[in-house]
């Protein structure tokens, strides 16, 4: 799911950084194999931030996808290879000229309360998606590409004109023109499908109606949230009986090792400890590979930031090599660009902006403002409460202060605001992550990057590389289309169109009577795959 990865779970309790990276001391994959006997049913214990929202049509962070991807589903889903894969629908056929897509719905599929699942359920729900009463800052993103949906996100109408139901099990899309990565949109929240009913009841999210392998069961506002296996799944049945998330229940790590909890992220602090083979958790540590990119956003409609000598030289001022090997103990990959490794399209030729702090002083000292005492204040906006700050964000300050002598001032935000609110919250920089959706250069480049796009939250423009990112959407050759997008990447990379900073992989513990708990590249477990083990 295109999700903002910002998690502020380091930053409150440990002040630390989540572990994600390439570079970090060899660890087991897998938990090795040991006789047991798997059963049906049992309790897993994970520790949990309490969603923002559990609306699919609004959702546009990790924390609240976590969730959701358990009590929702749609039409399409990513498969172990992280290719579309049906869904609800059983199928689909496509047209001769790519643009108008058939789907067959299954005629099993139930909502939690056992109504049954239709395609007018899935007009309806993009439809409100995309109603701007709904207030969804992601339903143009993801649903932008079916034809009319521009109109009703507008306010001109009501329904979206590409979308028609056949039958009841037979839905209709035509989308403005073939693009490869339309299915993989498919499988992002927004386009999941909610209950009509369900929906009018008020702040109806808080007792969803889904379809997912999952139900919520109970929700204990920052304390606990339940779910329990949905008898009426038409996928493949939850193994085990609940699922408790202990919301804010303490130090993850500490409570890993009390058993309160069963699976938990690794953060810096832990990083010796868990790497040691001699140690009680490096037999329950697995390496996951994400598609995941850290970097500092750039407000390109204000001074200084607009000026892309400016942006050069706040970017060309950092060591990331010392980042990586000092704040983050070298278990992140220095990105010089934006796709991460393992994504189609990824460059490793690509050639990033260098880390050169005399050519970082010639770019001010030969813009407009004359030198560093001509720059107007430069204050960077993160996700945070109380004025504690990550060591990351912390470091790359002090970076510019001795490289540069630039003093950034930090503003905080509370997450639910910076998440959601960003576009229109930003100062001068603005610190993120961003986690693919789906496995496609197009999330990255075109989501974050294009004009006018909805997750450009710096606001950048530049004719030129939209014009690329639109011809790279839509070439039918898909080793052009990546060719197309590598360009544009490093025309984005050449502009300082932000500062890239790493590359992530997940560190995670899981005890060994857990079987089945798989991270995906986007950062997520399908918890109706998990077993409790009895020895």
């Amino acid at each position: 799911m295109k999700r903002i990865l910002f998690i502020l779970l380091s930053v409150v309790l440990l002040c630390g950084l989540p572990l994600a990276g390439c570079a970090a001391p060899e660890a087991p994959s897998s938990i090795p194999e040991v006789p047991s006997t798997a059963v049906e049913g049992g309790v897993l214990k994970l520790y949990g931030i309490a969603p923002i929202t559990l609306d699919p049509a609004v959702s546009g962070e990790m924390t609240s996808h976590e969730y959701i991807a358990q009590l929702f589903s749609g039409l399409v889903r990513l498969d172990d290879n992280l290719e579309p894969a049906p869904d609800i629908a059983l199928g689909w056929k496509v047209s001769e000229d790519g643009r108008t897509y058939t789907f067959e719905l299954r005629q099993d599929v139930r909502f939690h309360d056992g109504r049954g699942v239709q395609a007018g359920d899935f007009k309806y729900s993009w439809e409100r998606a995309c109603d701007p009463a709904t207030g969804s800052r992601v339903a143009t993103t993801y649903l932008g590409d079916i034809i009319g949906v521009g109109d009703v996100v507008a306010g001109k109408v009501r329904e979206i004109s590409g979308v028609r139901v056949v039958d009841d099990y037979t839905l209709q899309v035509t989308i403005d023109s073939p693009k490869s990565y339309f299915l993989s949109k498919m499988t992002y929240p927004t386009a999941f499908v909610v209950d009509r009913a369900n929906v009018g009841s008020g702040e109806w999210w808080r007792q969803p109606n889904g379809t997912g392998p999952f139900r919520l069961k109970e929700w204990q506002e920052d304390n606990l949230l339940v779910l329990e296996r949905n008898e009426l799944y038409y996928g493949e049945p939850a193994r085990i009986d609940e699922v408790v998330f202990q919301l804010w229940g303490g130090v993850p790590m500490r409570m890993y090792e009390t058993g309160e909890i069963d699976v938990t992220d690794v953060y810096v602090d832990y990083i010796d400890r868990v790497t040691d083979e001699a140690g009680p958790f490096y037999r329950d540590l697995r390496l996951v590979p994400e598609l995941s990119f850290s970097y500092m956003g750039f407000n390109t409609t204000r001074p200084p930031l607009d000026d892309v000598n400016i942006r050069r030289a706040f970017t060309q001022a950092i060591d990331k090599d010392k980042l990586v090997s000092l704040v983050s103990r070298s278990t992140v990959q220095r990105a010089d660009g934006i796709l991460p490794p393992g994504i189609p399209g990824f460059n490793a030729d690509l050639a990033g902006l260098d880390y050169d702090v005399s050519m970082a002083k010639e770019l001010i000292a030969g813009s407009k403002y004359g030198g560093v005492s001509g720059l107007p204040p430069i204050t960077v906006t993160t996700a945070g409460w109380g004025g504690m700050i990550s060591q990351g964000l912390e470091a790359i300050i002090q970076e510019w202060r001795n490289n540069l002598g630039v003093e950034v001032t930090v503003r905080q935000l509370e997450p639910q605001r910076f998440l959601y609110n960003l576009k229109e919250e930003k100062d001068d920089m603005f610190y993120m992550g961003w986690v693919a959706d789906y496995p496609h250069p197009q999330d990255f480049l075109d989501i974050l990057f294009h004009t006018g796009a909805e997750n450009n939250f710096g606001e950048y423009s530049h004719p030129e590389i939209d014009a690329l990112l639109d011809r790279a959407g839509v070439e039918a050759d898909f080793e052009q289309s990546l060719a197309l997008y590598q360009q544009a990447e490093q025309m984005l990379v050449d502009d300082a169109a932000c500062l890239p900073l790493w590359f992530g992989q997940n560190y995670i513990l899981v005890k060994p009577h857990v079987e089945g708990y798989e991270l995906n590249p986007m950062g997520f477990a399908m918890l109706n795959k998990v077993s409790i083990r009895t020895d």
